[in-house]
């Protein structure tokens, strides 16, 4: 005879939180916008900020400016909800303002919140804290696409473990800096995005130059682009553009 195994229910206080799809999408404004009318410029701003507050609604958006700091990118659009359909329907709203035909995504990366073994035996609660990200509280944000060697992943996981808890020693050693790392496997390019929030860009600077020498940086393929943002009103930095 078969035997089944009574499955507990689930409660309110064991039940895992819900993890987040979060996007990066960075954008540039094709300089031409700039030449257009003032009141055309004007109702294409205005239009831009309703999406963006009717969607402040249903997920987490902040805006960044990387005037002065890239190239290639103008402003950051950083996106985190449960629904990984609202990413579409925000992305289609946007395209669809009159700032629409002026804009170009210069890079996108998609990525999810996950559980990190690597962390259990110095924070056994990071589940719960980690798995959701409350980001916003810090003027500069430092991003970067990140990508392991295969080998890594061949290490036994002792090995890896005594290396990360190196990594995470230097880490700790700049609490001024937050680090929020999420996931791409199979859902992007990257295997992480990870996004450094700070009010001391000299602290992230130092960070990431001790974390080169640690031995887990040995394993890193590809740890660029890295992008330099500074957390500001969506208004501002549309004014700012044009």
């Amino acid at each position: 005879m078969e035997t089944r195994v009574k499955e507990k229910p689930v409660s309110a206080e064991n039940k895992p939180l819900a993890r987040q799809f979060v996007r990066f999408a960075f954008y540039k404004v094709d300089p031409s916008f700039r030449k257009l009318d003032a009141n055309v410029r004007l109702a294409a701003k205005e239009e831009v900020l309703s999406v963006h507050d009717a969607f402040r609604e249903k997920m987490i958006v902040l805006t960044y400016s990387l005037l002065g700091t890239r190239a290639d990118a103008d402003l950051l659009v950083w996106q985190i909800s449960e629904d990984l359909d609202l990413f579409e329907g925000f992305a289609s709203r946007l395209i669809h303002t009159g700032l629409g035909p002026y804009l170009q995504r210069a890079h996108s990366y998609l990525s999810m919140t996950k559980h990190s073994n690597y962390i259990d035996k110095i924070d056994p609660e990071h589940q719960t804290s980690r798995t959701r990200i409350h980001p916003g509280d810090y003027k500069y944000l430092f991003v970067y696409p990140f990508i392991k060697t295969r080998s890594w992943y061949q290490l036994p996981f002792p090995e890896r473990q005594k290396m990360m808890d190196e990594h995470i020693a230097t880490g700790s050693k700049y609490p001024s800096v937050k680090l929020n790392t999420t996931y791409s496997f199979g859902l992007d390019d990257q295997e992480f995005v990870v996004a450094f929030e700070t009010d001391s860009p000299q602290d992230f600077l130092d960070l990431v130059q001790e974390l080169r020498e640690s031995k887990a940086s040995s394993y890193t393929q590809q740890d660029i682009p890295t992008f330099t943002c500074i957390n500001r009103d969506p208004k501002w930095i549309l004014d700012l553009l044009g």
